[in-house]
């Protein structure tokens, strides 16, 4: 096995993951927005 596998395995694998929790975010968001139209976002 090179080590050439791993690298591109992990860069795959970390695209993947960081899709993954922006699709969570995004889909927790969107369903915020639709249950709750009125609350307005809180301030940071």
């Amino acid at each position: 096995m090179n080590i050439g596998f791993f690298i591109v395995g992990g860069i795959i694998f970390a695209v993947y993951m960081g899709l993954t929790i922006y699709n969570i975010q995004y889909s927790n968001r969107k369903q915020r927005e639709e249950n709750y139209p009125e609350k307005k976002k809180p301030k940071l």
